[in-house]
C-alpha cells in the first residue's frame, strides 16, 4: 500500500489566521482516487529550513509520494521550490512542465508557478499550487501517471506496462 504525504505550505494558514481548503481537497481527491494511505498531513509556514526538515523526515519516514500544495508563485514568501530542491536528488522536470501545460489551457496564470517535481531515493515529491481550484486541476492530470511513476521509482514496474525510452 502505497503511503503519501500532504503538506500545505502557508504563512497564514499555519498561523490559523484561515482555513486551508487545499489540503483537503488533496486528502480527499486521494482517498476516493487511489487505494493509497495519506500517512502524513501538515500545515507549515513558508520557512525555508521547516520546509526542508518536513520532506526529509517525510521522504525518511518511507512516504512513497509527498504532495505540496502553495509557495509555489512569485510573492517574496514563496520558496516552496527552492526548499523541495534542497531536498531532492534527481528533477522530474516532465511533471511540472505537464502541470503547466495543462493548467495553461485554464489560465494564463500557470506560468507564474514555479513548482518543481523530483526524487530523493524513492519518494517522489511534487508541488502543487496553494488555490484549491488548480489543486483539482493538477491531480486530475497526476493520477492516471502517478501509479506508475512510483512503480518505476521504487523498482517494480507494473505487471504488463509498456515502457518506452525516451
Amino acid at each position: 500500500m502505497r503511503q503519501v504525504g500532504v503538506l500545505t505550505i502557508s504563512d497564514r494558514g499555519a498561523a490559523g489566521e484561515y482555513d486551508d481548503r487545499s489540503g483537503p481537497l488533496a486528502v480527499e481527491i486521494l482517498t476516493t482516487s487511489t487505494p493509497w494511505v495519506v500517512a502524513r498531513r501538515a500545515i507549515i509556514p513558508d520557512d525555508f529550513d521547516t520546509i526542508v526538515a518536513t520532506l526529509l523526515d517525510w521522504c525518511a519516514a518511507g512516504l512513497d509520494l509527498i504532495l505540496t500544495s502553495g509557495g509555489t508563485g512569485f510573492a517574496p514568501r514563496d520558496i516552496t521550490p527552492e526548499a523541495t530542491r534542497r531536498v531532492i536528488e534527481r528533477e522530474a522536470p516532465g511533471i511540472a512542465e505537464a502541470l503547466r501545460a495543462a493548467s495553461m489551457q485554464v489560465t494564463s496564470h500557470a506560468m507564474l508557478s514555479r513548482a518543481v517535481a523530483g526524487m530523493r531515493g524513492r519518494t517522489l515529491i511534487i508541488n502543487l499550487p496553494g488555490n484549491p481550484k488548480a489543486v483539482r486541476e493538477n491531480l486530475d492530470v497526476l493520477i492516471p501517471v502517478l501509479p506508475h511513476a512510483l512503480d518505476l521509482l521504487s523498482g517494480e514496474p507494473e505487471s504488463g506496462q509498456e515502457h518506452r525510452a525516451v
